[in-house]
């Protein structure tokens, strides 16, 4: 147990397993883990959360980590009989999973917030830390494209992400505010660090900077942000990040994450976690001012995320034990 509090932001499988090392490693009272949910949508008369489930599953041990989505040992018996009756199939749907979906959608219904379903989700499948939603208002994360603006889940998983990026935006921004434990959060006066995920600087952790009044919170705290990059090897693992930034204009390197965060008022970001191959970044990210921590950051097993989970909070300051 540190003693102090680590606000933790996350997308979807890379941020995932981020999140469940710092999980490991920090007693629950000392964590908050805020969520995208600019990827959220309706499918099926289901609101579907795709980063707070794979957030959740991965805490819970619950994660499909040969997939790398989804539940584990899952079954698609459901998603055949909705194929046979014709339904949308685009976007699959385990049995398991949409349990989770299911449960999500009727008490949303009822009337709860996007946060109390989330917690009393999570406290149902025995996680204790907190796993918040970015905002309990809908954000949604638009791709532009020369047809036109798409919604996230149809340009990544129907159109496999093949139309050329233009741009991204958040419609439901201005006017979203943070949820509350997020708001929460980032009052503390026990809040020592923040640590950005390794997720797609503008898919995942965008949106949640675009909420009314995170950037300035970030940087009226004054306390250290710890990103952690999602490039490896000059490359993203999974996920449109490297295509996205050619389409933009960009480099794929840590130097154009590097800049990305800095552009968010200029001082968001103070040290950015790379990997062994990209060591050679590490020279032009401290002349700009970063400081630099190289090391292993590709993440199969849980030792490797409870690892870099600790190099993270090391270069915020904060010892483990």
């Amino acid at each position: 147990m540190t003693g102090k509090h680590v606000l933790a932001l996350s997308g979807g499988v890379g941020g995932a397993k981020l999140a469940a090392g710092l999980a490991a490693v920090l007693a629950p009272k000392d964590l908050t883990i805020v969520v995208n949910t600019g990827d959220d949508f309706e499918h099926l008369g289901l609101t579907i959360c795709p980063d707070i489930d794979s957030v959740t599953y991965a805490l819970a041990g619950l994660n499909d980590t040969v997939r790398g989505w989804g539940v584990k040992d899952e079954t698609w018996q459901a998603m055949a009989m909705l194929r046979a009756l014709g339904e949308a199939d685009w976007f699959n749907l385990g049995d398991r999973d949409m349990g989770m979906h299911i449960a999500r959608s009727w008490r949303l219904r009822a009337g709860d917030t996007l946060s109390q379903v989330t917690t009393r989700l999570t406290r149902e499948l025995g996680i204790a830390h907190a796993i918040v939603p970015m905002s309990d208002a809908p954000v949604r994360t638009q791709v532009g494209t020369a047809q036109g603006w798409l919604d996230f889940q149809r340009y990544f998983v129907a159109e496999q992400c093949r139309p050329v990026a233009t741009g991204v935006r958040f419609d439901g921004v201005p006017g979203a505010a943070p949820s509350p434990a997020f708001a929460e959060a980032l009052a503390r006066d026990d809040l020592a660090a923040i640590v950005i995920c390794p997720s797609n600087p503008y898919l995942s952790v965008d949106p949640i900077l675009s909420l009314e009044g995170v950037r300035e919170a970030l940087v009226r705290r004054r306390v250290p942000v710890v990103a952690v990059s999602p490039l490896v090897g000059g490359a993203s693992i999974k996920g449109p990040l490297g295509k996205l930034l050619g389409e933009l204009g960009r480099p794929v390197s840590n130097v154009s994450i590097a800049d990305h965060y800095s552009n968010h008022r200029g001082d968001l970001l103070d040290h950015l976690v790379i990997d062994e191959a990209d060591a050679a970044d590490a020279g032009g990210l401290r002349e700009r001012g970063l400081s630099v921590t190289v090391c292993p950051t590709v993440m199969c097993h849980a030792g490797d995320r409870e690892r870099l989970a600790r190099e993270a909070l090391i270069a915020a300051g904060i010892e483990t034990g």
